[in-house]
């Protein structure tokens, strides 16, 4: 069925064209098919249909009609999963690189998703619709590490929670360019999608979100760094775009300037290591690792002083 989405400009909003300003809201749906829901008069302003073109003011009342759209099936598929620890509430996963968590266009099969609705026979939440069964938070195509999956609504609701409340560890490690200054410190800079690049995101003090990042340096490296980073928050590229921000891009990282002559990496240089959260059933606090990838492994043995 087709669904509403309303959107109110804040007073801090910087004067953009619309497509632009709900495409910087709204992280599911891309800017050209904003443009087209615009021009099927699918997306009003204080109830007038406008055009691309508009500058948003502040108190605006936008309301976006999205309809129904058509999803194909998603096929359980026979993908190895290394699990780390699996109940009948939740399963732990160390996701490897170039696997994509959940199916979108373009992504239908070969992903997490597919791989856990073959292993748990559809045991797995569904309150993130068809295409995230499961899923209750995500971790990017090239980063490597650990993930929770929920099997039912109730563990569910009690990881989002906790999410939400920022309670549950989740401590990655990095190989970032260039020496850090400071043996660790703390980024606390609102993150939002880039308006330049639809791709990105992007520090953004008027329309971002809050985002806290917590870095350590654990080792010094031969024109390099490798940190841990403690998340608060989990906005979308967080680490990448936090530690792009203060000079210091994720090693392989092409989309946020990480990219190096003589090094064959495929994505950013980053592990989600340790995961800590209260079980949704029993309440125990329990935390997991994962080891380095050997990429990884092998870049710290090459860089080392």
């Amino acid at each position: 069925m087709e669904k509403e989405i309303l959107i109110t400009v804040d007073e801090n909003c910087d004067p953009v064209r619309i497509d632009r300003f709900i495409a910087s809201q709204l992280d599911d749906l891309s800017r050209t098919y904003i443009q087209k829901l615009i021009g099927d008069g699918l997306v009003t302003v204080n109830g007038h249909s406008v055009k691309a073109g508009y500058v948003v003011e502040e108190s605006d009342n936008i309301r976006l009609t999205v309809p129904e759209t058509t999803v194909p099936d998603i096929v359980p598929e026979d993908i190895p999963l290394d699990i780390v620890y699996e109940d009948k509430d939740i399963l732990i996963v160390n996701k490897p690189k170039n696997m994509v968590v959940h199916p979108a266009a373009g992504n239908y099969s070969g992903t997490l998703v597919n791989a856990l609705m073959y292993h748990c026979r559809g045991d797995l939440s569904g309150i993130n619709g068809c295409l995230r069964p499961g899923i209750v938070h995500r971790i990017d195509k090239d980063t490597t590490g650990l993930l929770v999956v929920c099997k039912n609504d109730n563990a569910h609701r009690n990881v989002a929670e906790q999410l939400k409340s920022h309670s549950i560890t989740r401590r990655y490690e990095a190989i970032c360019i260039g020496a850090l200054k400071d043996a660790e410190g703390v980024i606390d800079a609102p993150i939002g999608r880039s308006t330049t690049d639809r791709k990105k995101m992007s520090v953004n003090p008027r329309n971002g979100k809050d985002a806290v990042t917590h870095y350590k340096v654990l080792e010094q490296l031969r024109g390099y760094s490798y940190i841990s980073c403690v998340l608060e928050t989990g906005r979308t590229h967080q680490i990448r775009v936090h530690m792009s921000s203060i000079g210091h891009p994720l090693l392989g990282d092409e989309l946020y300037g990480g990219i190096r002559p003589g090094f064959n990496l495929t994505g950013q240089c980053l592990h989600a290591r340790i995961l800590g959260l209260k079980h949704p059933a029993t309440g125990e606090y329990m935390e997991f690792e994962a080891p380095l990838p050997d990429y990884f492994t092998e870049l710290l043995n090459r860089l080392s002083l």
